[in-house]
């Protein structure tokens, strides 16, 4: 009966839905985007709406774009920094595509110098070189590209996934040097939403809205003149799908930019669907998202040697829920040889975490004559780990080379500090390019401090003290973009666990509460052992004493350096002091009271200084320990000797050491002389 109704009220409000949703098309203007279609542009059309939509404009950039304000995700503010690095990538490329070209670029806000441009390739620098003889020699004026304009012999920049297209209208707004930019998405709403978008931002001439599944245009721009030089891929979800057709659609030394936001995946949550993606199993680990990093690029790569083609990285980026990769793309197939060398398989411990990578192949040969390749020898780690005993696991391929170009970061960097107000996340730019060209480019991976604490279920060490271990070991060491607490150093697994045995000396562990199979128990029951441990200790006992290692020296320079610095009882003194003592003396130093007024009294650190009586009636009361002795005005006291030894000199005044205090009587005391002053 329950099933009757429902299917009764799903017929009777059918047409009703149907009609509702024909007259809000017949009402609307074109070009409001799907909900479902997202940046991908490949979910369903034709979802309810309200029959008033009220349009949202964003402004981001330069650009302005409107969409349906019940339509959230076509916009999403996090990806602005992505957008925001994408522009300044794209615009240091073009500088140097087009610096070949002896066209000069002009970029709003940035000072009018010319910049030397130094290409990523002998070839292309050797071009720049012959292309400014060339203008020299005919007194021609250097050719500029700006922002908004056309340029000829400019790039041709695809964006396969364009959605509402704010990132194609923001490339033809601040990138100058485009001829053409093409905005494609599969979604006919989407592409409607484009159309409007362009008008509003006036940059028609330059932005094509197009309707085709990326795939397959991509596959029709495989020729050398209809190639692209930018794609920009920024799928929801995995890119995998369209890499096969944007290695090959992307012109010679072209740039590819790629996003790839299923982190789950990469990051081993799933490492057969990892594989079946991108080809390599991922492994959960602290260093996970320099892992997928690394896939990706070797996904690339991989998909690249099908076609006599390989990638050179030149920045790749791990931030928010994403990664982000920027890759040349070049044919040789000499070049492609190399690729198999540059891949490597990781050997990762679940006990420890230490991890051991194994190159696939070997290039063997003197750099500049003919390179051999073959495979490599392996494994690099026994069945079980030499720190914990337990057993590896092994993940990858995964790309092994650098993951960035530091000559090119340097000039993205050089420019997005030189012009900050260009883009609204100029300071983390800023902050995330300075970290990676600090970061050691020939390092795969990176361990982080939680981890090694943890391991052995110890206090964690603050980051500064372990970098310092290392670098008093003679390792090299440097953090990390993609994690904060984060080292990356060439230094063994056994340097590190050495380092971590001496911290944990420091910060006992109770090892009764330890199984004796648990990786922290078997790592703990090894002495440290080798320089680095050695060095690891003498940095913490550095730390707890906080004082710095003194060079060698003498008793003679020990005495001399002594004196320079005043003892507490000579401050004690001081302070009752009438008159200033500033100058040194080596031996007693004797004075009148008619010369008080112009005395400037001596003082002699670690060995006395004298004292001058202001009343020559007076007396005064010396007090060293417990003894007390009462001088009369014009006798003389000598440290070392006694006031009534007849030989003492005869010379008003007295000497006071420097553990004594004065204090002046209210009358007159008998003497007891007792113990020698000088003994006292």
């Amino acid at each position: 009966m329950q099933r009757s109704i429902v299917l009764w009220l799903s017929l009777t409000l059918r047409p009703t839905r149907v009609l509702c949703t024909a007259r809000f098309f017949e009402g609307q203007s074109p070009g409001l985007p799907n909900p479902a279609a997202m940046e991908n542009g490949t979910g369903p059309c034709g979802e309810e709406c309200p029959r008033e939509v009220q349009e949202t404009t964003i402004t981001e950039g330069a650009a302005k774009i409107a969409f349906p304000s019940a339509n959230e995700v076509f916009y999403n503010p996090v990806q602005e920094f992505n957008r925001d690095l994408t522009c300044a990538v794209i615009t240091e490329f073009a500088r140097i595509q087009l610096g070949a070209k002896g066209i000069q670029i002009k970029v709003p806000g940035e000072k009018d110098t010319q910049k030397v441009v130094v290409d990523l390739s002998e070839q292309e620098e050797e071009k720049v070189e012959l292309k400014e003889n060339e203008n020299l020699a005919s007194g021609d004026q250097p050719r500029t590209a700006a922002v908004g304009e056309i340029c000829e012999e400019g790039l041709h920049v695809l964006e396969g996934l364009a959605a509402s297209g704010l990132r194609s209208i923001r490339f033809a707004l601040e990138v100058p040097g485009l001829r053409s930019v093409v905005a494609n998405d599969t979604s006919a709403r989407a592409v409607d939403l484009i159309r409007r978008n362009v008008q509003l931002n006036d940059v028609a001439h330059l932005v094509q809205p197009s309707q085709a599944d990326a795939r397959m245009l991509m596959y029709q721009h495989q020729r050398v003149s209809e190639r692209f030089d930018v794609i920009d891929l920024d799928p929801y979800g995995s890119p995998a799908p369209f890499l096969d057709a944007a290695v090959q659609a992307v012109s010679e030394g072209g740039l590819l930019c790629v996003t790839c936001t299923d982190m789950a995946v990469l990051a081993g949550n799933s490492g057969e669907t990892c594989y079946s993606k991108y080809g390599a199993m991922a492994l959960k680990s602290r260093a996970c998202h320099e892992m997928a990093l690394r896939i990706v690029l070797h996904s690339l790569d991989l998909r690249a040697n099908c076609y006599q083609r390989f990638v050179v990285p030149l920045l790749s980026i791990s931030a928010d829920f994403y990664v982000r990769v920027f890759v040349r793309v070049f044919t040789g197939q000499a070049k492609v040889k190399a690729s198999a060398s540059k891949q490597a398989l990781v050997f990762q411990c679940v006990g420890c975490g230490a991890y051991h990578l194994q190159r696939l192949g070997k290039a063997s040969g003197v750099p500049g004559s003919r390179v051999k390749f073959s495979a490599a020898c392996g494994p690099p780690v026994t069945p079980e780990c030499e720190h914990c005993g337990q057993r590896h696991q092994l993940g990858g391929p995964v790309w092994a080379e650098p993951i960035h170009d530091l000559d090119f970061v340097g000039r993205v960097l050089e420019a997005v500090s030189a012009n900050p107000g260009r883009f609204h996340t100029s300071e983390r730019i800023r902050g995330v390019l300075s970290v990676i060209t600090e970061e050691l480019p020939d390092v795969p991976l990176y361990y982080t401090l939680d981890q090694l604490s943890s391991t052995i279920h110890c206090n964690t060490p603050s980051l500064l003290q372990l970098r310092s271990a290392l670098l008093h070991a003679d390792f090299r060491v440097s953090l990390s973009h993609a994690c904060k607490n984060a080292v990356k150093t060439d230094a063994p697994a056994s340097a590190l666990w050495d380092i971590m045995r001496c911290w944990e000396k420091e910060c006992p562990v109770k090892r009764e509460r330890l199984s004796e199979t648990s990786p922290a128990f078997r790592i703990l029951s090894v002495e440290p052992r080798g320089k680095a441990a050695d060095e690891a200790m003498e940095e913490r006992r550095r730390l707890l004493q906080n004082k710095r290692k003194e060079p060698p020296e003498d008793a003679a320079q020990r005495a001399a350096r002594l004196k320079t610095f005043p003892c507490k009882r000579f401050k004690e003194v001081r302070s009752l002091l009438p008159f200033p003592h500033d100058r040194t003396c080596e031996s007693p130093l004797w004075a009148t009271g008619r010369e008080l007024g112009e005395l400037e009294p001596g003082k002699c650190l670690g060995v006395g200084f004298p004292f001058q009586e202001r009343n020559p009636s007076g007396a005064a009361e010396l007090r060293a320990g417990v003894h007390t002795h009462h001088l009369p005005t014009r006798a003389p006291v000598n440290a070392g000797t006694s006031a009534a030894t007849p030989t003492a000199p005869r010379h008003p005044g007295f000497l006071l050491m420097l553990s004594l205090t004065v204090q002046r009587p209210p009358t007159r005391a008998p003497v007891d002389l007792g113990m020698p002053l000088g003994q006292a």
